[in-house]
C-alpha cells in the first residue's frame, strides 16, 4: 500500500483470518486483534490506551469446594452427575448441544466450545426441557459470532398470547438468536408455555414480575422467589434475569441521577429494600437460586438493574458499583456450576462504550456481556433502533457477546410487529458489522457475495443474497421495475458498475457463477413487497397495482422471446429511451 508520493503505508493489520474465507478482493485483513480462542481475547479490538486488561481468572477458578485437582484435572466427588453444559465441560464432555453449536459456528470445534464453555466465556442457554420441545441449541461468548435478542411480551394495556407467540414466529425470521418474555399481564403461565413450546431459540424471562402479579412488591417474600423461579424453570425457560446485584448501599447513589432507576426490576426491589430497611433478597437467596436454576441448566443473565436511563448518568458510581457485584455473583454461580452472562448498561456515549465494554471483561472474568444498546443519545425518540445500533456495533467490537435490540418503540410504547422486524434488522446490522471487522472467519463471506451480484448487474441474486429481499425488491421495482444492466439511480450512461464491468482489463462484474446470461424479467411484486411500498406511500395506489399485477408481455417479453429492457442485449438507444420511459421521477 503506498501514499500518494509512492511511499509504501503500514497498514495495522493484527488479525490471523481475513473475514473472507475465499479472501476475495483487495481488502486487508481485519485490524483487530489476532484470533485467540481459548484466552481472554478470542476475538477483540485493539485496547485503547488506558483500558482495562482482561482478567486473568476464568471459571475454572472458581470451582465447586468439593471437587478436587488431580494430575492436572479437575475431579467431581463420587457419585456426582453433571447437569448443566458448565458441569459437563469441566469433566471434558463434549455435549451434543456443543456439537450442535459447532455446526452452527463452523470457525469453532466442538471441542473449542466446550473449553470456552468451561471458561465460563461462553454459555449455551439449553434448559433441560426446552430441548425437549423444538430448541436449537446455540451459544453466546466472545468466540461465536455476536448474537442478537429480541424483547416481546404482553402488557395489562396491550396483545395477548396468540400476538406474542406470532411476534416470537416473527422475531424468529427476522433473525432474532434469543427472545425475552417480558409480559406483564394477561395469562403469564399460559402465555410463557405457549411461547416455549413454539420457540426455537432460547428463552428469557425476568421472574419478579410473575412474582408481583396479584400482590404488592412489599409482600414479596422468600418463599414467592423461590417458587416462581422453580416454575418457570420446570416450564423450560432457558436464562433468568436475577436483578441480584442492586444493594442497599447503592442505592444513595442513585439519589442525584436524571433518571433514576430505569430498569423495572430494579425499581421494585429498590422499593423493597427501603420498605423493609433490608438487604435485596434476590442477593441473600442467591445461593438457593442457584440451586433450583442449576436443577433444570438455567442459565443466569445477571440484571443490571442501575443501568443508565441516560446519557447524563452512564458510567457512574451505581452502576459500577452494582457491575462489582456482578462479579462477586459471577464466582458464586460457577462454584455452584451455573452458566452465567452479565446484563450492561442501556444509554452511553460513544466515547465511554469501548471502557464499559473492557471493564466488565475484567470484573467478570470474560463472563459473556450482554447490552441493551447501548443508545448514543437520547433525543431521538421514534428512532432508538438507530440510535442504540450504532452504540450496539461499538459495544459487540469492543466485547459485547449479544445485543439487545431497540425498536422504534423504545421509550414510547409496546412494539407491534413492524417495529419488532426494524429492531431486529438494525440489531442483524450491528452484528454482522462488528464480526467482519473482528475478523471471525468467513463472516465476510456473504458480503463478497452480494457484491459479486451486484458487480454483474445479476439483480435476481442480489435480491437472493438480501437479508430482506422483499424490500430490496420492492424498493428497486419502485424506480424501474426492469432488470436492466443498470440502476435508476445512475441511469444508463452514468453507471459506473456497467461501465467498469465493460472493461476488458477489470475483474468486476466477471466473477465465475454470477453471469447474468439471457435477459432476467422482473416479476410481479408478491404481497409481501406490494405491502412494503404502500407503507411507504411514495407511489400511488394504481402504479402499485401495475407493478403486482404486471405480465411478462408487458415488457415485450412472450415466451421465446427477450424483454427489451436489457442494453445488453439491444442498442444504446433503446434502452435510454426505455429508462427515461420506464423511471419513476420523484
Amino acid at each position: 500500500m503506498a501514499d500518494k508520493n509512492g511511499t509504501a503505508a503500514a497498514l495495522p493489520l493484527n488479525g490471523a483470518h481475513n473475514p473472507s474465507t475465499a479472501a476475495d478482493g483487495t481488502s486487508p485483513g481485519s485490524f483487530a486483534l489476532r484470533a485467540d480462542v481459548g484466552g481472554p481475547r478470542a476475538f477483540a479490538s485493539p485496547d485503547t490506551p488506558g483500558m482495562p486488561a482482561p482478567s486473568e481468572k476464568t471459571a475454572w477458578d472458581f470451582m465447586p469446594p468439593d471437587w478436587t485437582l488431580v494430575d492436572g484435572r479437575w475431579q467431581a466427588p463420587a457419585g456426582f452427575v453433571p447437569v448443566t453444559q458448565l458441569e459437563h465441560a469441566r469433566l471434558g464432555n463434549v455435549t451434543p448441544e456443543m456439537k450442535r453449536v459447532a455446526e452452527r459456528e463452523p470457525h469453532l470445534t466442538a471441542e473449542q466450545v466446550r473449553d470456552e464453555v468451561a471458561a465460563g466465556r461462553m454459555i449455551i442457554p439449553a434448559n433441560k426441557v426446552h430441548l425437549g420441545y423444538r430448541l436449537d441449541p446455540m451459544a453466546i461468548g466472545r468466540a461465536s459470532k455476536t448474537k442478537i435478542n429480541a424483547n416481546m411480551g404482553a402488557s395489562p394495556v396491550s396483545s395477548s398470547t396468540d400476538e406474542e407467540v406470532e411476534k416470537l414466529r416473527w422475531a424468529e425470521r427476522w433473525g432474532a438468536d434469543t427472545v425475552m418474555d417480558l409480559s406483564t399481564g394477561g395469562d403469564l403461565d399460559a402465555c410463557r408455555d405457549a411461547i416455549l413450546r413454539a420457540s426455537t431459540v432460547p428463552i428469557g424471562t425476568v421472574p419478579i414480575y410473575s412474582m408481583i402479579i396479584g400482590r404488592r412488591i412489599e409482600d414479596l417474600d422468600d418463599e414467592v422467589i423461590l417458587e416462581t423461579l422453580r416454575k418457570q424453570a420446570a416450564q423450560g425457560v432457558d436464562y433468568f434475569t436475577i436483578h441480584a446485584g442492586v444493594l442497599r448501599e447503592h442505592l444513595p447513589f442513585v439519589g442525584k441521577r436524571l433518571i433514576g432507576i430505569v430498569s423495572r426490576g430494579g425499581s421494585l426491589l429498590a422499593k423493597w429494600m427501603i420498605t423493609h430497611g433490608k438487604q435485596n433478597p434476590m442477593y441473600t437467596l442467591f445461593d438457593r437460586i442457584c440451586d433450583v436454576m442449576r436443577e433444570y441448566d438455567v442459565s443466569f443473565s445477571l440484571g443490571d438493574g442501575l443501568r443508565p436511563g441516560g446519557l447524563a448518568d452512564a458510567t457512574d458510581e451505581a452502576q459500577l458499583r452494582e457491575l462489582a457485584t456482578l462479579g462477586e455473583l459471577t464466582e458464586r454461580a460457577w462454584r455452584k456450576g451455573c452458566q452465567v452472562m452479565i446484563e450492561g448498561p442501556g444509554h452511553v456515549p460513544f466515547d465511554q462504550i469501548e471502557f464499559n465494554m473492557k471493564h466488565q471483561r475484567r470484573i467478570c472474568h470474560g463472563a459473556p456481556f450482554y447490552v441493551l444498546g447501548p443508545l448514543v443519545t437520547d433525543v431521538f425518540p421514534g428512532y432508538d433502533h438507530i440510535t442504540s445500533c450504532i452504540g450496539a456495533t461499538s459495544a459487540a467490537y469492543h466485547g459485547a457477546s449479544m445485543l439487545c435490540y431497540v425498536t422504534p418503540k423504545e421509550h414510547v410504547g409496546l412494539p407491534k410487529k413492524d417495529d419488532v422486524k426494524q429492531g431486529c434488522i438494525a440489531y442483524k446490522i450491528a452484528a454482522h458489522a462488528a464480526d467482519v471487522a473482528l475478523g471471525i472467519p468467513g463472516t465476510r463471506n456473504w458480503d463478497d457475495e452480494l457484491t459479486k451480484a451486484r458487480a454483474a448487474l445479476n439483480w435476481e441474486r442480489h435480491f437472493e443474497l438480501a437479508f430482506d429481499g422483499d424490500t430490496a425488491r420492492a424498493f428497486h421495482d419502485e424506480d424501474l421495475d426492469v432488470d436492466t444492466d443498470f440502476c435508476a439511480m445512475c441511469g444508463h450512461d452514468w453507471c459506473s458498475v456497467r461501465i467498469s464491468k465493460e472493461i476488458t482489463e477489470f475483474a468486476s462484474g466477471k466473477a465465475e457463477g454470477f453471469e447474468r446470461g439471457k435477459a432476467v424479467k422482473s416479476a410481479a411484486l408478491t404481497p409481501d413487497q406490494r405491502e412494503i411500498l404502500e407503507k411507504r406511500g411514495v407511489l400511488s395506489p394504481d402504479e402499485i397495482h401495475r407493478l403486482a399485477s404486471k405480465a411478462r408481455k408487458d415488457l415485450g417479453a412472450e415466451v421465446g422471446n427477450k424483454a427489451s429492457c436489457h442494453s445488453d442485449l439491444v442498442a444504446d438507444d433503446e434502452a435510454r429511451n426505455l429508462h427515461r420511459e420506464k423511471l419513476v421521477v420523484l
